[in-house]
């Protein structure tokens, strides 16, 4: 009898801290994918693709001039640019 109680009691217990753990984990992943997250996220990714472009164009501007001084000079052009 008292190892029946044992096992009952162990059951439950068991599938109490089961469902809380299973609850907190429900939880957290509807916030996850709550729209306000998304939006978060996708905010955080177009942010950094704008300042990838955006250091890409400097880098290659940057390049295009450097380019453009080093022909100028190899053939004599140094006259200003209109």
């Amino acid at each position: 009898m008292i190892r029946r109680l044992f096992w009952v009691s162990f059951g439950v217990g068991l599938g109490a801290a089961a469902a809380i753990i299973s609850t907190r984990w429900t939880r957290r992943q509807v916030q996850k994918a709550s729209p306000q997250a998304i939006a978060r996220e996708a905010k955080g990714g177009f942010a950094d693709l704008s300042r990838l472009v955006a250091t890409s164009v400097d880098e290659g501007r940057r390049a295009a001039d450097a380019r453009e001084r080093e022909l100028r000079a190899r053939y004599g052009l140094d006259q200003a640019r209109s």
